[in-house]
């Protein structure tokens, strides 16, 4: 029997996989891991694009899995870039509201916040304008633990951290098949390496599911890709907005509404929607992959989900097409603003679980088989809560083994 080449495959350099690699190395030394990467390098696809928030867990369900990791995750996160030199700010965030109807959403989620331990302020308008002069709105709380920093450079970081620590990590290995064995598991990337291990961890991402069925298990549900569009505001008017400003989000969908954040280099991102992308890497409506796009259009969720959201995924794609529509949900935080304010900036696309009766996954969603640990539903705020994550995958891992 051929020797094998390490202990645990992951698959996977975003900043789950590096941080799962990151946490086996920590609580098993010696453990032999190899990360396996399609890309030329880490963190380009979620973790890369996104919009740098590192996230408090105040919209999460209590004792869910995105409440507990979130809140755990985002103060780990300060300290990890504190003491790794990594760009970042513990700034705060206001959520708005700006109508009527959605005060009874910002009271319940000073109430949920409470729930999750999360310190959360309630202001009226003169607290608000206090914050942020520029932004309008009824009432706003501010949650003060909400931070930003530079997520990309979290995970090279991490990728580093773990390949002092004996991991190899492989960047243009794309995984083509994978075979299972009572005492094994086998990948062959696309290269036609093949390499054996005890265990396999898939952190894949938007490919997760499609990574699950190649080990032989039925995942369950589908990634749906949804493709978040950002303006960016000219440097001259960046001064409109001094931290974070989020609207009070609808709780009938994960996606958390335009805001304006920020970022760790003084540049404010403006964003995003939420559309069908027509490819899983679907960054612009000019990337379309027929047989992914057909793989998503012959699942029933993604039926059941246009069914039940119409309404509000037709607002998402006239915003999507139409820049002043995009300007005028805008300036219902920000009155100040114009069109000409907005220059576009890098879309992201969000790896959104999709069960076949159309429920959106809302949790984080990790599943086992044998010798096989599955990521399978890790959007935001996946990148606060990667280094528990990483903890509890590294475990649920050393265990299978």
């Amino acid at each position: 029997m051929r020797a094998l080449d390490c202990d645990v495959l992951v698959v996977g350099g975003g900043i789950v996989g590096l941080s799962t690699a990151y946490a086996i190395t920590r609580a098993s030394p010696g453990t032999r891991v190899t990360v396996l990467e399609k890309e030329a390098g880490p963190a380009c696809h979620q973790t890369g694009r996104n919009s740098g928030v590192i996230h408090s867990g105040i919209y999460y369900r209590p004792g869910s899995l995105k409440a507990r990791f979130a809140a755990q995750g985002a103060a780990e996160m300060v300290k990890f870039c504190a003491e790794h030199g990594i760009a970042h700010e513990v700034t705060g965030k206001l959520i708005v509201a700006t109508e009527r109807a959605e005060l009874p959403r910002l009271h319940a989620l000073v109430q949920r916040g409470r729930e999750n331990g999360i310190p959360v302020r309630e202001l009226g308008p003169a607290q608000l304008a206090e914050h942020e002069p520029w932004v309008r709105g009824l009432a706003a709380i501010h949650v003060g633990t909400t931070g930003i920093c530079d997520f990309k450079a979290v995970a090279a970081e991490l990728a580093r951290l773990a390949r002092g620590a004996g991991t190899s990590v492989r960047y243009g290995a794309g995984v083509t098949a994978i075979g299972r064995r009572p005492s094994a598991v086998a990948v062959r990337t696309g290269d036609g390496t093949v390499l054996r291990a005890r265990a396999l961890v898939n952190c894949a991402g938007l490919h997760c599911d499609r990574i699950a069925r190649l080990a032989g298990d039925d995942p369950g549900m589908r990634i749906v890709p949804f493709r978040g569009e950002y303006y960016e505001l000219v440097p001259s008017r960046a001064s409109l907005v001094r931290g974070l400003v989020y609207p009070v989000p609808d709780p009938a969908f994960p996606f958390l509404g335009v805001h304006l954040t920020r970022g760790v280099d003084g540049s404010v991102h403006i964003g995003p929607n939420a559309v069908p992308a027509l490819a899983r890497e679907g960054y612009t409506w000019q990337t379309v992959r027929p047989r992914e796009l057909a793989g998503t259009l012959a699942y029933p969720g993604s039926w059941r989900i246009a069914r039940r959201h119409w309404r509000y995924g037709a607002g998402e794609l006239r915003r999507s097409l139409s820049k002043g529509a995009f300007t005028d949900a805008v300036r219902r935080l920000l009155p100040d603003v114009t069109a000409d304010d907005l220059i576009p900036a890098p879309a992201g696309v969000r790896a959104q679980a999709v069960l076949p009766d159309g429920t959106l996954v809302d949790d984080f969603l990790i599943k086992e088989s044998p010798r096989v640990v599955h990521v399978l539903n890790a959007p935001s705020p996946a990148a606060t809560a990667s280094l528990p994550i990483g903890r509890e995958v590294a475990r649920r891992v050393l265990e299978r083994m």
